[in-house]
């Protein structure tokens, strides 16, 4: 694969296209609940089809000839990000057994290359400084790059050790379709044991002894139901189910424990999830139920040893939304169980931290403590609970120093149950990522690694603020902004007034505003995804940095379906609330446009995935807000893909979108706002579609479909389809910054920036 091009259209080898494909019709009619939709365009589901693949490819062609006059700003918008990023770099070592575990990237390789040193002793904890010189004793654990020699695509789903180091499992996918074939490899050889076990899901381990492999399968709804144990050195035809989910709506998987101790295998679906365990002593035993499962009660377990016994720490829903934490006896985990947060306390001696502020998401345990990753205050933090003996096992909960109003910090890789630090990582809109070592017995922090930006790029030009838009109910929804200090105009002296005014306390939603350096709106791209709780948190990225310095703001919408600000935001965005997640973005695109940030004319919105339902149902909702639309493997045809439990992932949605199957009332909901079902005769922004032929959770046919019903319309919509990619599309790195370009070059268009010279 090149890196020294940014133009990643499809090649043609017939003359430019002068119009735009238009598909054929051919009614199908879908009747359900008295209703009948005719679909003209259902055809194209035909994958094999030939007809469907020329149409993709015919879509391909007309694509790359209406962006062609963007190939120099994509090659410089490449070469910007290429120029940015370390290319030969490594990662901060974190320890697993007798062995400091990295990676280094090499320029122009696409993938990493994960490599290893011994440790000097059972008491070094701390991690060798690495730079790109091999250090002495390195030696290479696995390299994608060998791995991925001849293949268009390539993915690595699983990578497992053994806690000696002498055996690697590891499984790879070539198509893009999420299904791996699992190896394990002798690491003092180098070479692969004859065991080959295929079309496996992600997330298979081996046990700490390297004696055994456990494997998930899916069945012909790609649904991940059983798991596989399988004895290394002997043929998969042997292995032995151990467990097998027959509920359709529930997806399961299995794990370690960090102590190593116990094994889980986990059923979990929208809202009810299920544990079972078997201990490390004796693999080949049947699971054990921990707690019964229960409709609508959610549950996580940790294995922890406190006072010397063996004890499951639960977050758990029984009694509030956000969660509560116990422990309980591991053996006869159904006993009553302690509560783990036993006083309130403060995280800088002023501030209190509440359990009812908090929205507990991860909890780690350790040897000595215990690491919390939370919500609170619609940001990601962590705190520490040290272990005591088994009459009073738990302290206080010590929530780590924020130190901004705006950020996010969480807990990073941390494989040893008995390390003595921490590792955290922090970052923010204009902060690159900062990794660094907590101790929990002094409380000091070392920075391990910042996130190095190469190039001509001062980060003192670029600044970030929290604002809040009032939405249609009244709720206020929270905004990341971050933009060139130089370029553009903040109205508020203090650009963090907003955000401390809208923590909580009724914020003012009209108190900001910004403008260009010439007084003119500014040109503004706008995110946002807002479903499966899923918390999009502001983040530092060196490939926004070409949009920044050409002029654009850039903004997260966090609308409900998110997991922002606790649960109750998820629940006001999902289901029969569902319309929530889209008028909340229209409120924010109308709050940047109302107090100066930004004009319709200036304004592009951008999501993908569920990400890009929310873009379809904007584009029906409120098309003169935006001047374009970004939609990457967008779930447009949401109605006529949940209606379908053939299809992958369709009956676990249910709990996320509602059943239209089988109610009325959620057939007739969703048909309200299924963008490809509601496009009508109206004057529609500028579309792009981006989309991946074998992805498995939005199918390739929904953005077909979609783009070709736009056109009916006469709007003016790009599709472009990867032929060999997946859900995530391109697997090289060198690729995915091709498709950045892409993207961003059309935006840039869009916005009138298009002819902006930067220095890199």
């Amino acid at each position: 694969m090149s890196e020294t091009s940014g133009s990643d259209t499809a090649s043609s080898t017939t003359a430019t296209p002068t119009s735009a494909p238009v598909a054929k019709k051919v009614p199908f009619e879908r009747t359900h609940h008295g209703h009948t939709f005719i679909d003209d365009y259902e055809w194209m589901r035909e994958k094999e089809s030939p007809e469907v693949i020329a149409h993709l490819e015919a879509e391909n062609e007309w694509t790359t000839a209406q962006t062609a006059h963007l190939e120099g700003l994509r090659d410089s918008i490449f070469t910007e990000i290429k120029t940015r990023i370390k290319e030969t770099d490594m990662s901060v070592p974190n320890r697993r057994g007798n062995y400091w575990y990295f990676s280094r990237t090499k320029a122009g390789l696409d993938y990493g290359i994960s490599v290893r040193i011994p440790i000097s002793g059972p008491d070094d904890w701390t991690p060798p400084e690495v730079g790109e010189e091999s250090l002495p004793g390195e030696e290479v654990v696995f390299d994608s790059n060998i791995a991925a020699e001849g293949q268009e695509f390539f993915s690595l789903g699983s990578f497992s050790l053994s806690d000696d180091g002498s055996s690697l499992l590891y499984g790879v996918d070539t198509t893009g379709d999420e299904r791996y074939t699992l190896r394990v490899r002798d690491l003092a050889t180098g070479d692969d044991l004859p065991d080959t076990i295929d079309g496996t899901f992600a997330g298979a381990s081996l046990d700490p002894s390297g004696r055994f492999v456990f494997y998930t399968t899916v069945d012909d709804a790609w649904r991940p139901e059983k798991v596989w144990r399988h004895v290394v050195g002997t043929d998969s035809s042997d292995d032995v189910c151990i467990f097998h989910e027959p509920d359709e709506r529930f997806f399961v998987g299995s794990g370690f424990s960090r102590s190593g101790r116990m094994m889980f295998v986990v059923t979990g679906s929208k809202t009810t999830t299920g544990y079972w365990s078997i201990s490390a002593d004796d693999l080949e035993a049947e699971p054990q139920e921990i707690w019964p499962r229960t409709d609508g009660i959610e549950y996580n377990v940790e294995h922890a040893v406190i006072g010397g016994e063996d004890r499951f720490l639960i977050t758990h829903n029984r009694d509030r939304a956000d969660f509560d934490l116990v422990d309980v006896p591991a053996a006869d985990p159904t006993a009553p169980g302690r509560d783990v947060i036993v006083t309130e306390s403060a995280a800088d001696g002023n501030d209190e931290v509440r359990i009812e502020d908090l929205r507990i998401e991860d909890v780690d345990a350790f040897a000595d403590f215990i690491v919390l990753g939370y919500r609170r205050g619609g940001f990601a933090r962590v705190g520490i609970i040290r272990l005591g003996d088994s009459s009073s096992p738990f302290g206080p909960l010590q929530e780590l120093p924020f130190g901004r109003e705006t950020g996010s910090l969480y807990v990073g890789s941390n494989p040893e149950f008995e390390q003595t630090s921490i590792r955290l990582h922090f970052t923010s809109m204009s902060t690159p990522a900062v990794i660094y070592s907590h101790c929990v017995a002094d409380g000091t922090d070392t920075v391990l690694k910042r996130q190095p930006v190469l190039g001509s790029v001062d980060l003192d030009d670029y600044t970030e603020t929290l604002l809040w838009a009032k939405a249609e109910d009244g709720t206020e929804i929270p905004i990341s902004v971050v933009f060139r200090k130089d370029l553009h105009r903040f109205d508020d002296d203090d650009s963090t007034a907003s955000a401390t005014k809208g923590a909580g306390d009724g914020a003012d939603a009209t108190n900001d505003g910004a403008a260009s350096a010439n007084g003119e709106p500014a040109p503004l791209l706008l995110y946002g995804y807002g479903s499966y709780e899923a918390s999009m948190d502001p983040y530092f990225s060196v490939s926004r940095l070409s949009l920044l310095d050409r002029g654009v703001v850039f903004a997260i919408a966090h609308v409900r379906g998110g997991g922002e600000m606790g649960r109750h935001w998820y629940d006001q965005g999902k289901t029969t609330a569902k319309k929530n997640t889209f008028t909340d973005f229209i409120d924010v695109a109308r709050h940047l446009i109302d107090t100066g940030w930004t004009s319709p004319d200036r304004l592009v919105a951008s999501g993908g995935s569920a990400g890009g339902l929310l873009m379809g149902a904007i584009a029906n909702m409120a098309p003169e807000l935006f001047a374009g639309i970004s939609a990457e493997v967008p779930f447009v045809d949401a109605l006529t893909s949940i209606l379908m439990p053939e299809l992958p992932l369709t009956v676990i949605e249910w709990e996320e979108w509602g059943d239209p199957l089988h109610d009325p009332e959620v057939y007739e909901y969703m048909r309200s706002y299924s963008p490809y079902e509601n496009v009508t005769e109206a004057a529609y922004p500028q579309i792009l579609a981006v989309t991946s032929l074998n992805d498995t959770r939005v199918l390739y046919v929904e953005p077909a479909k979609w783009v070709a019903r736009l056109r009916e319309v006469g709007a003016k919509a790009l599709l472009k389809t990867e032929m060999v990619a997946g859900h995530g599309g391109a697997s090289g790195r060198y690729d995915t910054w091709k498709e950045t370009a892409f993207e961003y070059a059309w935006i840039l268009d869009l916005l009138g920036r298009s002819d902006v010279e930067i220095e890199a």
